[in-house]
């Protein structure tokens, strides 16, 4: 019997999951490496932002995943750099050989430079970040009771920066809680006066949707009472002052940045193997150029086709679609066959701006309304891993349906003693 190959995968996501779950454990070794211990249902970091889902429910741990796996070993580490030359990858916690290195590392937040906004922005790539954003608004509420006239303007401005599917989720879902459910909690509060700010520099929200779901999206929010402003910037924003490319300022206390993204920082490849946005260059295959044993997949890859001469979206369908043409191709490797390109079929795009309140967009037609909205939260559901979150979800979905509330809404913060 041939030596089993060893392969690293470095990340955790869509693509690293779905790798890891389907190469074969006859012919492959693996280890995967991650900086946290859970893998990330990214789709619903809002509703965990808005108090809708509890952060468990869209959370899972690495080690219960695979723990029927015995051929998967897990290390909680940081990837620094690759050896290209020694097969080896240098991390935080030592050095690891592998056969395959697959780099599954996803992007974090791009704040294009502008180090006031990187400082005093929220932003929501994690679980944990979500739960930083719940536990700050819900602060901020309680703060509003007892503050004066002059801070009360700045605590009642909620600005989020991205038009693209988080950043329109985020505000359908703040203005839903806003007329439903924070006025039943806080009621010394007056929120007519609590402005929810979209600001987006191209012409349209959803950009990369149809046209009728970038018009339908737009009609939604402003039904729902967000203020949206496209083809404005924002400038600066120094923790309670947001100043735009107009000239306009904003007092705020609350900037969620989702304006962008770029990929995760490693070492070892040269500049010429890099794409914009921090992309590694990768063929049909998703082999890095320039190596002979190194793969990266999902949001970190950046691969020129007939059809995406720009590279594929950065969504979760690109992502498990790459692995799973991967996972063929590293066993046709072993068994020295041809390997397969990477095709990819767009199936379609959808978000959610509220309650029956959503747009989908198919390869042939398009629909909006209720029907939209139930197709969204059923696809979801499903992309959920366990059967167990899956029904935890949906009735907290139900509940909320019902009743429009839930009952979600705790302050998560170390609680120390005055000295």
């Amino acid at each position: 019997m041939k030596k089993k190959k060893k392969v690293i995968v470095v990340g955790g996501g869509f693509a690293g999951i779905k790798l890891v779950q389907n190469l074969d454990e006859r012919l492959f070794d693996i280890l995967l490496i991650d900086k946290i211990n859970h893998h990330q249902f990214q789709p619903l970091f809002y509703q965990v932002a808005t108090s809708q889902i509890e952060p468990s429910s869209i959370s899972f741990p690495l080690r219960n995943i695979f723990k029927r796996n015995k051929n998967v070993h897990i290390r909680l580490a940081e990837v620094l750099s690759v050896d290209r030359a020694n097969n080896k990858i240098m991390t935080t916690i030592g050095e690891f050989n592998y056969d395959y290195l697959v780099l599954a590392i996803g992007c974090t937040t791009n704040f294009f430079g502008n180090e006031n906004i990187e400082k005093n922005a929220l932003t929501l790539k994690s679980t944990y970040d979500a739960i930083t954003i719940r536990n700050h608004i819900l602060q901020t509420f309680e703060k509003i009771i007892s503050a004066d006239e002059e801070e009360k303007e700045t605590l009642l401005n909620l600005v989020i920066v991205g038009a693209g599917p988080t950043g329109v989720e985020l505000s359908g879902a703040f203005a839903e809680i806003k007329n439903h459910i924070l006025p039943k909690d806080y009621r010394g509060i007056d929120f007519s006066k609590f402005r929810i700010y979209l600001i987006e520099g191209s012409k349209n929200t959803l950009n990369n949707m149809s046209e009728d779901s970038k018009k339908e999206s737009k009609r939604y929010l402003e039904q729902m009472g967000v203020t949206l402003y496209t083809e404005t910037f924002v400038n600066d924003y120094d923790g309670t002052t947001v100043t735009l490319n107009t000239g306009e300022q904003i007092k705020t206390k609350t900037v969620i940045w989702a304006a962008g993204v770029t990929g995760n920082k490693i070492e070892g490849f040269a500049k010429e193997e890099m794409a914009s946005g921090n992309r590694l260059k990768v063929d049909r295959t998703n082999k890095v150029l320039g190596t002979e044993n190194i793969y990266a997949v999902g949001d970190i890859a950046l691969m020129e086709t007939p059809n995406y001469p720009k590279g594929h979206p950065q969504v979760a369908n690109v992502a498990i679609n790459q692995a799973k043409t991967l996972v063929k191709n590293l066993k046709l490797i072993t068994e020295n066959k041809p390997t397969v390109v990477f095709e990819y079929i767009d199936r379609g795009s959808m978000a959610t701006v509220g309650r029956n309140k959503a747009v989908v967009d198919l390869p042939k037609f398009h629909f909006k309304g209720y029907f939209a909205w139930l197709v969204w939260m059923f696809l979801h559901l499903m992309l959920i891993l366990s059967v167990k979150n899956k029904l935890i979800i949906f009735i907290n979905w139900a509940w909320a349906y019902v009743t429009k509330d839930t009952s979600l809404r705790l302050i998560l913060t170390p609680n120390k003693p005055k000295k």
